[in-house]
């Protein structure tokens, strides 16, 4: 059949996606590990409930996971299922005082909406969602399933995937709406570690939200406040006095990117250095890392043509009475072998005093260009878009991809615009999403057909 009528049918059900990511938005969910009775917290329970009710009231059949940590909708029929992938936790707001709007509320200014998840990934699961639900509208027969999974505990150890794939049918093939067009055919392996050792100091410290974003502040309440704020001066570092502490200031981008951002720990313990103070954490990054966001002085030049250079992100640190602890998330290069890479922290780390401990590993995935998904999806996007230019990519960004065999991350960030995912003022812009929307349901269209 003829797809001549989608962009109408997709301007009828705009309105109707628009307040279905309002209602998901206000939702905060991000995870919470004491609410017991909750697989990763109410409010990621909440959002789940809510994306499966939406689901129902759009025509899929619906299954929620007794223990909560995933779910699915469906439609059509056949034995090949498509898969379409994303998640519904979201990363901490972070500081309010830099948000404009309230981050758990979608808030509309010129075409463009704000909020925590409208770009992660919210708003471009939602898209292909009621992009789907379009082509149902206009009558098309799916000759195989179209099953969307709905992931709950992607931003931390991918538990919900891990659950799904032991016990839920697997796609044939499919993709995740949670990166940039035109698609990302390789990712690099996603390695997230603690580097501990017994705190012999009277130092205090505790910054930093999540492993995967670089932190945009860190927080010092200690004694010679008026020497470090000198110290920091005379590095050229931005701060704040608030109150009984300073306020060292980075600026916060995902981890893929960290050359992209301004980490804000490094910097406190580069002024802290600076004063004297000196601790296993502190000697380890001014010897070793400083404002190098690929660790050279550690790995050397590590870096290959697929995927690019290897990527290392202080995300959190905690000094209390007993312990030091760096929190780290680390991009591996696709060709490079992640045991040497390991061992070279490890023997580096060691020698501060500090322990390697493996929190989470993700592997890497290479789909070749010639596969029957890439050249689908290549071709609806070149269709879409009369972008003859830009070429499948490689990326640092670990999206659900990697949890099954197959599938891609396709969109919805078009090339050149804004990345705000994980960022204050988190945003989208309406009208991209709605070129995503056609992406979307032409693609799910060849796919099934």
């Amino acid at each position: 059949m003829s797809l001549d009528n989608l962009i109408p049918e997709l301007r009828k059900v705009e309105s109707d996606f628009h307040q279905a990511l309002t209602e998901l938005i206000a939702i905060p969910s991000v995870i919470d590990e004491n609410e017991r009775d909750f697989a990763f917290g109410k409010q990621i329970d909440l959002a789940l409930k809510k994306a499966l009710e939406i689901c129902q009231q759009l025509g899929f059949r619906t299954y929620y996971d007794p223990k909560g940590y995933y779910g699915y909708a469906e439609i059509g029929e056949g034995e090949e299922m498509v898969g379409i992938l994303g998640h519904l936790d979201v990363v901490p707001a972070g500081s309010l005082d830099e948000w404009q709007t309230s981050p758990f509320e979608a808030v509309i200014k010129d075409g463009i909406m704000y909020g925590r998840g409208t770009q992660d990934d919210k708003g471009p699961t939602l898209a292909a969602l009621f992009a789907v639900k379009a082509l149902m509208n206009l009558g098309v027969t799916f000759n195989k399933r179209v099953r969307f999974i709905f992931g709950t505990d992607e931003e931390t150890l991918w538990r919900d995937m891990k659950r799904y794939c032991e016990i839920e049918e697997i796609p044939t093939m499919g993709f995740t709406p949670d990166s940039t067009f035109p698609l990302v055919y390789a990712e690099k392996g996603l390695l997230q570690l603690h580097l501990q050792g017994k705190n012999e100091t009277s130092l205090r410290l505790q910054s930093g939200s999540a492993f995967n974003a670089v932190p945009d502040s860190a927080h010092y309440s200690g004694e010679k406040q008026t020497e470090l704020a000198a110290a920091l001066d005379e590095l050229g570092f931005s701060y704040e006095q608030k109150g009984q502490e300073i306020v060292v200031l980075g600026k916060a981008v995902h981890a893929q990117v960290t050359e992209e951002g301004i980490n804000a720990i490094n910097r406190l313990l580069m002024a802290l250095k600076k004063i004297g103070f000196t601790s296993k954490t502190i000697e380890f990054i001014n010897d070793l890392v400083q404002k190098d966001p690929f660790a050279v002085k550690i790995f050397g030049e590590c870096e290959d043509e697929v995927s690019g250079k290897l990527k290392f992100n202080v995300g959190k640190i905690a000094i209390t009475d007993e312990m030091e602890q760096l929190s780290i998330d680390m991009r591996i290069p696709v060709t490079a072998n992640k045991d040497e890479v390991v061992r070279q922290l490890a023997d580096a780390a060691k020698k501060y005093g500090l322990e390697y401990k493996e929190f989470d590993f993700l592997r890497s995935i290479y789909v070749p260009k010639d596969h029957f998904l890439i050249k689908t999806l290549m071709k609806v996007y070149q269709e879409v878009t009369g972008d003859l230019v830009s070429e499948p990519i490689s990326s640092g960004g670990a999206t659900y991809a990697r949890a099954m065999e197959n599938f891609v991350a396709f969109g919805a960030i078009f090339p050149n615009q804004a990345k705000t995912e994980h960022q204050p003022n988190e945003h989208v812009e309406l009208k991209e999403l709605f070129r995503a929307m056609e992406i979307y349901a032409r693609a799910v269209y060849e796919l099934t057909h």
